[in-house]
């Protein structure tokens, strides 16, 4: 018998950690299980008939397959054919995307054998036992099923399946293989303590943690195979402190230089002690994914979420400071008691934060989520097929939300991509603030049908020094060093930009530098077995006659004293050594 485990993953860089636990316990359970359960992952990307092809050559004898906002069209496209070309194995399907409505996904695919609800492990091990033959029990016994009975048609709900202790469940990654250039995901607790009215997590409070001794052996294996990023997937993962500092403060004492961890916390309730282990973690070595959703109190309480806004400010700058860790954090559009004007105070205020990411997203009504009760109350119009996205509230009218995906992509382009990070800020200075700066690059890009466009990276900077331009010609000369710098910052181009001023006055000194660079070993430690020519090759080095590698205010100040100033400064760009954060080359001012 072979029961099959099928993964729809949205790039090929993700895993799905749901089919490799299920498996993983079945096998701790039931002798012989390893031969009979097998897994298949595939993305959202590929030609459906190459994975309905890919799954009927393998024969499985039952098929189950793990459903989300992101795949469930998809999913009811393949499984609508795997049906077809082979009627007689029994399909199911799990995961948070059906389990909220089960029955009605019945109803609306007649073909399905049934849907695995809520947590999977001990429910897919009873199913696996059942379709085996060697369990007692009937469908009808085993919790936490909704099915369809193969004899009367009717649709079936069992009970509940309760809450599984997660330190029971066995650790799936012994072999890496299969999950080379992917992300790790890992759970080292479950449920989530809040209530936040657009999040399915609200639904299970029942947290449970993971045995800490455990977690830190199962960690230890990630380090000691030096695995990239390690992502965990808890929700809130600083609710406990006692949990929290324990794991950070492992990872602190036992880094291997390599592996980066990711947490979804809540930044507000840190504590001084949590901190402290922070700012002593390698740089790097942690990122931290931070929902502020909005800095609107009104909407802030509609959502149910309590946030100690100035608590989290203040965190967040500490966390900032020690330029050691990455901070991602985000926002949602769509949201009750946020206009466009509200969002827009919202967006300058968590910009202001000066996180490495900021994530505009946009409010998805999931099913079986408190917010789908309340859509009406609050004016909210939502797509009928997944993601569920926002389409109009009470608040925000459909051309606003147009507004704000233009300003998203804008912000991904140039803000996300940590590429321009030196003339966004002066360029800011000319905006009534970062969102009104944004928006008015994005109708630019609407004015000009640049969105219809993908644009290489140097086109987004000649866009960009066109925009700089529109809005300041003034200081066009002091916008395209700084473009000229944020480029150099992050590639050695080969090809010199249009943008660029020539370095023909300068060529001749350029030269002697690193002439004098071979011998000396000043600038360039690192390169000891390289010559003049190698490192003229493997380094760049710009003449700007403003200081552009210095702070906003700094840079301006400078250019409102020399307007016209002459090239003068030369900066070295060195790409062996980048800043572990941004990627950015190390500089360094350099006499030439």
């Amino acid at each position: 018998m072979k029961f099959l485990l099928v993964a729809l993953n949205a790039k090929y860089i993700h895993s799905n950690p749901a089919i490799h636990s299920l498996r993983a316990y079945a096998v701790a359970q039931e002798e012989g299980a390893a031969e009979e359960i097998e897994l298949a992952e595939y993305t959202i990307n590929q030609p459906v008939l190459d994975i309905l092809a890919d799954i009927y050559v393998r024969k499985p004898d039952v098929a189950a397959f793990s459903c989300y906002i992101w795949n469930r069209e998809e999913m009811r496209t393949l499984t609508l054919m795997l049906a077809k070309v082979m009627p007689k194995v029994p399909i199911w399907l799990g995961g948070p995307e059906v389990s909220y409505d089960a029955e009605a996904v019945l109803e609306k695919w007649p073909y399905l054998s049934g849907v695995m609800a809520g947590e999977g492990e001990e429910t897919f091990y009873r199913l696996f036992c059942f379709y085996r033959g060697r369990a007692k029990e009937c469908l009808g016994d085993i919790a936490g099923l909704v099915f369809r009975d193969p004899d009367t048609g009717k649709i079936i709900a069992t009970k509940r399946r309760e809450a599984v202790d997660i330190s029971g469940l066995p650790f799936f990654y012994g072999d890496l293989s299969a999950f080379q250039n992917r992300i790790v995901y890992y759970e080292s607790g479950r449920g989530c303590p809040f209530c936040c009215s657009y999040c399915l997590s609200s639904l299970d409070r029942q947290v449970r943690l993971r045995d800490r001794e455990l977690v830190k052996k199962e960690l230890q294996f990630f380090l000691d195979e030096k695995v990239a990023q390690v992502k965990f997937i808890d929700r809130t993962f600083n609710w406990n402190h006692a949990h929290a500092q324990e794991i950070w403060k492992y990872i602190g004492e036992h880094d291997n230089g390599v592996t980066n961890f990711h947490f979804e916390i809540a930044a507000d309730l840190l504590l001084e002690e949590e901190l402290t282990l922070l700012s002593k973690m390698r740089p790097g070595a942690v990122q931290l994914e931070i929902g502020v959703q909005s800095a609107n109190p009104d909407t802030l309480r509609e959502i149910r979420r309590a946030t100690d806004m100035e608590k989290l400010r203040s965190n967040i700058g500490y966390i900032r400071a020690g330029q050691n860790i990455h901070v991602h954090l985000d926002l949602i559009a769509g949201l009750p008691c946020e206009d466009l004007g509200s969002f827009g105070q919202s967006f300058d205020w968590v910009y202001a934060l000066g996180p490495q990411q900021l994530q505009l997203g946009f409010l998805k009504v999931l099913k079986g989520s408190p917010m789908e009760r309340a859509a009406k109350d609050y004016g909210i119009v939502y797509a009928d097929c997944p993601p569920y996205e926002v389409l109009s509230t009470r608040w925000l009218s459909y051309g606003d939300l147009i507004v704000l995906k233009r300003v998203e992509k804008m912000v991904e382009l140039y803000y996300n991509s940590c590429q321009f990070s030196h003339i966004l800020p002066v360029l800011e200075s000319r905006f009534a603030g970062p969102f009104a700066m944004f928006r008015a690059l994005a109708d630019y890009y609407g004015e000009n049908g640049y969105f219809t466009d993908q644009p290489s990276r140097v086109w987004r900077y000649q866009v960009l020094l066109e925009f700089a331009i529109k809005t300041d010609g003034e200081r066009e000369a002091l916008y395209r060093e700084l473009l000229v710098y944020d480029l150099y910052l992050r590639e050695n181009a080969k090809s010199r930009p249009a943008f660029a001023r020539g370095r023909t006055a300068w060529k001749e000194r350029i030269g002697d530098f690193y002439k004098k660079e071979e011998a000396e070993r000043r600038y360039l430690p690192g390169y000891k077995e390289y010559q003049a020519r190698q490192l003229r090759h493997m380094t760049h080095v710009e003449i700007f006659a403003w200081p552009v590698q210095k702070p906003a205010a700094e840079v301006l100040r400078a250019f409102a004293r020399e307007p016209f100033a002459q090239p003068k400064r030369a900066v070295l760009f060195d790409y062996s050594v980048r800043d572990p954060l941004t990627a950015n080359a190390r500089t360094v001012e350099i006499e030439l």
